[in-house]
């Protein structure tokens, strides 16, 4: 079950907190809706219920909070808004994908797909499918791990009434397993015709905590709508009328002008106010929420505020007569809006009793002690506590995540194949204008430009890596955050790095081939230091992608990430050679003998040829500025990492 408790909403500037003192329940085995108008605070409560957005009150599923949880995703399925999916990736490769996020075996996919009805649209992509169909995944990531509680948002908007019946049926059935269901809707029908319990907001105020059967009788019963500028003579004369002809009515006067007659039709209000002389300005059958601020004003023919709620028929309602002299009516029409006011005082304390809502805050579970209200009237009473927004936890399986993130949309592969392509032919080029070094020739690298293209493809590929999670957050489905912690760090740089390591390879062996093709075996032959060159390539390759990685995950955007990787030779190396330059930095040249000279120990296995080799590399001006960007980049992702869990 669900307890909610005190949820309140950060203060806007000039402006009431959006949700001020919500608290109600959503028990298990039972379908629970939120309703209200558009900008009500649905949503607002929702994400106070996530921790998805800053507040004050405190939620408990089963007991604890979502905080608490280890495993969120596994106790409450989440669906606030569109699925958020890359649009490129497939029905089955997105769940595939959070299967391996929330760490159930990837079988689940195939059982969710079948239990919403998408197996045959498994192989469709996000973008192409309808409304009804994304509804239907939605749901399907939110039962992909099996919760007790699901929480969604507005899940019929947009729907027809063929899949909104499906839709509820689903909810239906998950809630007859035991199970705790939560839904938001604008439409009062639809709450009285699906829910179990039907919890309303108005401003973001707790109007009403109902049965269904109650709010049925009670908030949505058929009425005639009045509006005439004399609604309180209206009211009086068709009181008196109910009361001689014995029949169940009941007249609510709202705002002023206005009034709902309940238990009467059009034709009987519209008579009686043209045999009175009445004007009437609208008249019409409507049914629909009585509102919070209604006032009864009269209420015959009933006995009990409770038989007076359920508007039970007393006896037959007979026409009154149309004979009736109309100056005997206007005489005894002050007798009758007195008695009509007396019974109105005595029954407006029976309806509030009746129709107030029960917004005590329920009880709170065994460990945690109950909590008072925000809105005591002690101004030394504690409020209820600070709701942070918490990072998402990181995939349970982040290799496997990963693996099936970049391997899921085709950018990827488009990405390997242009680069060898450009690369080919920039290769060519330079063997055709001649005057360039063998090592250059291979790896197609203009001394014009700042990197290669098999460099700048790696580069890319890094940013996507991290930039593709924040356009389109998958990951953060149930926490509304993308995490970023080390664990995912990790497999996102040991994804890259093999992707740039294998981009590398095919990059020079393609160049090598369409070479040797086309110029024969000179300008294709292999340099004689070629394992230096080789590691300064892999190197060079593997650390722009690391780049790509870092500065999309702490920018949060691909465009940061690629302009990070191009930062490093147009503004890095520069600034890196101009500190080389100075007398005061000390050349690296014989550090591993000095290093040997400090620790008086031998280096096995010929390591100092090894360290020496690895020196010289990084000693050059791109791999010092390459260090330099990594170094930084990584300290800058550490420091929001930490940062956030702080918060």
């Amino acid at each position: 079950m669900i307890q909610a408790v005190g949820l309140t909403s950060n203060p806007r500037k000039a402006l009431p907190p959006a949700v001020d003192d919500v608290s109600f329940e959503a028990r298990a085995g039972r379908v629970t809706v939120l309703l209200g108008a558009s900008g009500a605070g649905k949503t607002t409560v929702l994400r106070l219920m996530l921790e998805l957005q800053q507040g004050r009150g405190l939620t408990y599923f089963r007991g604890r909070p979502l905080h608490r949880i280890a495993h969120p995703s596994r106790e409450v399925g989440v669906l606030l808004g569109d699925v958020p999916g890359h649009p490129s990736r497939t029905v089955r490769g997105h769940l595939r994908m959070l299967c391996a996020a929330t760490g159930v075996p990837v079988r689940r996919a195939d059982e969710v797909l079948e239990v919403v009805g998408l197996v045959s649209l498994r192989d469709e992509r996000l973008g192409t499918l309808s409304r009804g169909m994304d509804r239907r995944l939605g749901l399907a990531c939110a039962l992909l791990a099996d919760p007790h509680t699901l929480v969604l948002d507005a899940p019929a908007d947009g729907l027809s009434s063929r899949e909104n019946r499906w839709l509820h049926g689903m909810l239906r059935a998950h809630a007859d397993q035991g199970g705790t269901v939560l839904t938001t809707t604008t439409d009062p029908k639809e709450a009285a015709r699906t829910a179990d319990q039907v919890v309303t907001l108005k401003e973001g105020r707790l109007v009403a905590d109902q049965d269904a059967a109650d709010f049925a009788r009670t908030r949505l019963r058929p009425r005639v709508a009045v509006r005439s500028p004399h609604a309180a003579r209206l009211a009086a004369l068709l009181t008196k009328e109910a009361r001689t002809a014995h029949c169940s009515v009941e007249v609510v006067q709202e705002d002023g002008n206005r009034l709902s007659v309940y238990g009467s039709t059009c034709a009987h209000v519209g008579e009686a106010a043209f045999r009175h002389g009445i004007l009437i300005h609208q008249l019409a059958d409507e049914t629909g929420d009585m509102g919070s601020d209604a006032v009864v004003m009269a209420a015959v023919g009933v006995v009990g505020a409770e038989a007076r709620v359920e508007a039970s028929a007393t006896a037959d309602c007979t026409e009154p007569d149309t004979d009736t002299d109309t100056d005997d009516s206007f005489d005894n029409l002050a007798e009758a809006e007195a008695e009509a006011e007396a019974e109105a005082e005595t029954e407006v304390g029976s309806e509030a009793e009746v129709e107030r809502p029960d917004t005590t805050p329920p009880p709170a579970p065994a460990q945690s002690p109950p909590l008072p209200s925000p809105r005591a009237a002690d101004a030394l009473s504690a409020l209820p506590p600070p709701i942070s927004v918490r990072s998402a936890p990181s995939p349970l399986r982040p290799l496997r995540y990963e693996l099936r993130r970049a391997a899921g949309i085709s950018t990827g592969f488009l990405t390997g194949a242009a680069v060898l392509v450009v690369s080919a032919l920039t290769a060519v080029l330079l063997a055709r204008v001649g005057h360039t070094p063998q090592a250059r020739l291979l790896a197609a690298w203009p001394a014009q430009l700042p990197l290669p293209p098999a460099a700048l493809g790696a580069g890319l590929l890094g940013a996507l890596a991290f930039g593709d999670e924040f356009r389109h957050p998958a990951l953060a489905a149930d926490r509304g955050t993308v995490p970023r912690r080390l664990g995912m760090l990790t497999a996102k740089l040991v994804v890259a790095a093999f992707t740039a390591l294998l981009l590398a390879f095919l990059t020079m062996g393609c160049n090598a081939e369409v070479l040797y093709l086309l110029y024969g075996r000179e300008f294709a032959k292999v340099p004689g230091d070629w394992l230096a060159l080789t590691a300064s390539w892999f190197g060079l390759v593997v650390g722009c992608a690391w780049a790509g990685v870092l500065a999309a995950g702490v920018f949060r955007s691909t465009t940061a990430g690629l302009a990070a990787v191009l930062a490093v030779p147009v503004a890095v190396v520069p600034l890196v050679q101009a500190a080389a330059e100075n007398t005061s930095v000390r050349t690296a040249a014989g550090l591993s003998v000095r290093l040997r000279e400090v620790l008086l120990v031998q280096w096995p296995f010929g390591g100092e040829r090894y360290l020496s080799a690895a020196v010289r590399l990084v000693a050059q001006p791109v791999g010092w500025a390459l260090a330099l960007s990594l170094t930084t980049l990584l300290c800058a992702y550490l420091f929001t990492t930490l940062r956030s869990r702080v918060r």
